[in-house]
């Protein structure tokens, strides 16, 4: 059976984030063969934190973890087929919902409303700290912390460049067309040009080079600043891909780049200690 299918147009268009406009054709669509999906939350700061989580449903683990960080779409349909992808590669997979005490990123049909009005006031001190509550509640459901990675989308980008800089019980982080530079602010006090100095697990970097928002500017800036601290890190520019090129359900997808970055991203976790064992799709 396949693990990937084009999904249909009722499928498509629900679960996503309705700020998503247009829908491309090119949609993922993973099953849930050998694994296990679920909805949880998780306490943390004195709130029920929501999280979606999948895992392989093999056996009860320990697995290794990989904290799956969204864009600004919220933990819609794509970040959580992402967490489906990474379950059927054998890790435990758990995308906690980091916006849900600014609101629901679902209740917007306009990206700059979304943008101004719910995920500018996001602190960044409380996604750490939700990071590290969800962390714990994993190692405590299923998973092994001891081999525990990180990755992120475009916001998620910037945050797991700085979640290795905050935790040094991570492994390993995955940061897709994140945020290097920008204007620092009360809610968002450094950005990962200045944690270059402070990353305690290695960071791997997958960016395009058509991005109008993140420049090869903003990119050599990060480099000379991961040179400078001698940085465990890399960065990897596709040329021919623009911003979120791993979005297969935005016009901006471009599939080589992103097949590429996948097999990047599970050899730098392998690579570095947070290796699995893909499902077997004949065992149910």
């Amino acid at each position: 059976m396949k693990t990937d299918q084009s999904m249909t147009l009722r499928q498509a268009t629900s679960g996503f984030t309705p700020a998503v406009d247009p829908l491309a054709p090119t949609i993922r669509h993973t099953d849930q063969q050998g694994i296990h999906c679920t909805e949880t939350t998780i306490p943390s700061q004195g709130d029920e934190l929501p999280a979606y989580i999948a895992k392989p449903a093999q056996h009860p683990g320990p697995y290794p973890v990989v904290i799956v960080v969204q864009e600004i779409f919220g933990v819609h349909e794509h970040i959580q087929d992402i967490c489906r992808r990474l379950a059927k590669q054998g890790y435990l997979a758990i995308a906690p919902e980091l916006f849900f005490r600014q609101g629901d990123a679902k209740e917007y049909d306009d990206i700059n409303a979304l943008v101004k009005n719910l995920v500018s006031k996001v602190p960044d001190r409380q996604v750490m700290v939700d990071l590290d509550h969800t962390a714990h509640w994993v190692s405590r459901h299923g998973g092994d912390t001891s081999k525990l990675a990180i990755t992120g989308f475009c916001w998620g980008g910037r945050i797991a460049w700085l979640y290795a800089a905050h935790n040094p019980q991570l492994k390993a982080a995955v940061a897709w067309y994140g945020k290097l530079v920008g204007e620092k602010t009360l809610l968002l006090p450094r950005y990962p040009v200045d944690v270059a100095v402070d990353l305690s697990a290695p960071v791997l970097g997958l960016y395009g080079g058509k991005d109008g928002s993140i420049t090869q500017e903003h990119i050599d800036t990060m480099r000379q600043a991961l040179r400078a601290a001698n940085a465990d890190a890399e960065i990897i520019v596709y040329p021919d891909a623009g911003h979120a090129f791993n979005a297969d359900y935005r016009p901006s997808y471009h599939e080589e780049s992103a097949l590429d970055g996948w097999q990047r991203m599970l050899d730098w976790f392998a690579q570095h200690g947070v290796a699995a064992n893909p499902v077997n799709e004949d065992d149910k």
